[in-house]
């Protein structure tokens, strides 16, 4: 008797990915495509207003033209799409097995609001969840110059158990393009998540998903380049 074939196995890790009204919307774009690409993840995202004015700006993607993109993932249930002010969503719950959350970018009012523990929309809501869970949560912060009530939210934060880490990009492997830079340091903030290793990577559907590296290029060090080089 003839078996059927395997269903594809269903994504087995949760990750919410915020984005808040600063700077730099390019970067939480990235971390969605590369954690979608790996294809055992469900991306929980939520965009503040500001972060869908930015992303409109920056990246030509107002909240319609996201929706059609992402439309496909939506579709699989891989990507989940929630309104900032949805407070009683899942990823605000402690009991939802959320894996980690990545903030990219990180406005001051948003950093400010998970330093004070202020949950006052679902973004700073799922933020201290996975400081009180003990679970990953990476923050790109993305301002300078900084004043001290900045520094002192940073060190807050790190305090609690998160990571901040500004997104100051990277030259030593020689980045041809913005997003070159842009994908490297997406990388490095997904590693710092955590995840399991995934064998094999997808492709994403219709090519939605770009084919990028899913490991950052490392530092090689200046002995392998000799001293002349200098």
């Amino acid at each position: 008797m003839t078996q059927p074939l395997a269903a594809s196995p269903a994504p087995s890790l949760t990750v919410a990915v915020g984005i808040s009204g600063a700077s730099g919307a390019c970067y939480g774009l990235k971390a969605i495509l590369h954690l979608l690409a790996r294809g055992d993840v469900v991306v929980h995202l939520v965009v503040s207003p500001s972060g869908w004015l930015t992303l409109d700006t920056e990246c030509g993607l107002g909240k319609e033209q996201f929706k059609e993109k992402f439309l496909p993932f939506e579709t699989q249930q891989t990507l989940v799409l929630h309104n900032a002010k949805a407070v009683g969503a899942c990823i605000a719950s402690g009991s939802y097995p959320l894996h980690g959350m990545l903030l990219a970018p990180c406005s001051m009012r948003t950093l400010a609001a998970v330093a004070q523990g202020f949950s006052d929309n679902l973004i700073t809501r799922a933020a201290d969840v996975c400081l009180k869970e003990r679970r990953p949560l990476v923050l790109l912060p993305r301002e300078t110059p900084l004043n001290l009530a900045h520094l002192r939210n940073m060190q807050s934060v790190t305090e609690m158990g998160g990571i901040i880490m500004p997104p100051v990009p990277a030259f030593y492997h020689k980045p041809s393009s913005v997003d070159e830079l842009v994908e490297h340091t997406v990388l490095h903030a997904i590693e710092l998540l955590r995840l399991p290793p995934r064998e094999k990577p997808t492709n994403g559907i219709n090519g939605t998903v770009p084919q990028a590296p899913q490991q950052r290029p490392m530092w090689v060090g200046l002995h392998n380049r000799g001293a002349g080089s200098l």
